[in-house]
C-alpha cells in the first residue's frame, strides 16, 4: 500500500503534473494541500476518470485540502480540525481507507513570526496535537500526511543558519512538532534515513531546486499501530523539475500489508 502527500499548491493550474504523476506513480492513498480552489471547483470528473474517489475540502483563494484513494471512494470521518469552531480554514481532513485512518493537514505558515499568524500556527499545533491524542487512543492504524510546514531539525533544512527566526524552523514550533511526534509517532522518512538529507520544498525563487537548497516540511506520521508495516519511503524530486510544477515534491511511504 503506497500513501503519498503532495502540496499541488493549486490543483487546477497544475492538474495536468498531478495527474502525470499519478498515472506514473499510481499511488494507492494521496493527501492533497493547497488547491486554492472553491468547493465547487475541485477537479472532480478529471481525478474520477484517472482511477480516484476522491473527498476534498476546499476554500476559494487559498489552502484547500483533498484524499483521493486509487478504485475506492475513502469514508469522511473528520472535516476540519477540532478545538475552535471559529477558524473556518480548509486545512485539514480525514478519511477511512482500507483499513487505515488518514488525516491530511496543511500546517499554517505562521510568518512572519512573532505576530498573529505564528500565534495561530502555534494554536493549530496545539489542536493538532490534542486531535492526534485522541486517535492514538483508539488505538487504530493512522497516517497524519501533509505539509506542516516544519523543519524539525537541522537536517531537514539547506542552510540552518538563515532560517533561526522563521516561523517553519524557531524553537517554539520544532518543540511543539517533537511534542508531538513524543505522543508515540514515527516519522516515516526520516526513521527509513536517519542521516539523509531529504528535501520535499524548493522555492521558485534564487534557483533554489538547481542548488538544491531545499526544505523538509512534508511529513508522513505513523501511530504504532501501522509504523510496524512500514517498509519504503521517499521523495519523488523529479517531478519538482517538471514544467509548471509545484514548488513541492509528493513524499511516500509504503506499507506492508496488514
Amino acid at each position: 500500500m503506497k500513501i503519498a502527500t503532495f502540496n499541488v499548491n493549486g490543483i487546477n493550474g497544475r492538474l495536468p503534473v498531478l495527474l502525470r504523476w499519478l498515472e506514473e506513480a499510481s499511488p494507492d492513498v494521496v493527501c492533497l494541500q493547497e488547491l486554492k480552489a472553491p468547493q465547487d471547483r475541485f477537479p472532480a470528473g478529471a481525478i474520477h476518470d484517472a482511477g480516484y474517489g476522491a473527498i476534498w475540502h476546499g476554500q476559494k483563494s487559498w489552502n484547500g485540502v483533498a484524499i483521493l484513494a486509487r478504485a475506492y471512494d475513502p469514508i469522511e470521518t473528520q472535516r476540519g480540525l477540532p478545538g475552535d469552531p471559529d477558524d473556518v480554514h480548509s486545512r485539514y481532513i480525514e478519511v477511512a481507507i482500507r483499513g487505515v485512518i488518514v488525516g491530511c493537514l496543511y500546517l499554517p505558515n505562521g510568518n512572519p513570526a512573532p505576530g498573529p499568524k505564528f500565534d495561530y500556527k502555534l494554536r493549530w499545533l496545539e489542536r493538532l496535537t490534542l486531535h492526534a491524542q485522541s486517535l492514538l487512543a483508539h488505538d487504530a492504524p493512522v497516517i497524519l500526511a501533509g505539509d506542516y510546514n516544519v523543519m524539525p531539525t537541522d537536517l531537514d533544512v539547506y542552510k540552518p543558519e538563515r532560517w533561526l527566526d522563521d516561523a517553519l524552523f524557531r524553537p517554539e514550533v520544532r518543540a511543539a512538532f517533537h511534542a508531538l511526534v513524543a505522543q508515540g509517532w514515527t516519522d516515516a522518512v526520516r526513521t527509513l534515513h536517519p542521516r539523509e538529507r531529504i528535501y520535499t520544498f524548493w522555492d521558485y525563487f534564487r534557483n533554489a531546486f538547481a542548488r538544491d537548497a531545499g526544505l523538509r516540511i512534508d511529513h508522513l506520521l505513523l501511530s504504532p499501530r501501522v509504523a510496524g508495516r512500514l517498509v519504503a519511503a521517499g521523495v519523488d524530486r523529479d517531478v519538482r523539475g517538471w514544467e509548471k510544477a509545484s514548488d513541492h515534491a509528493p513524499t511516500w511511504i509504503e506499507l506492508a500489508e496488514g
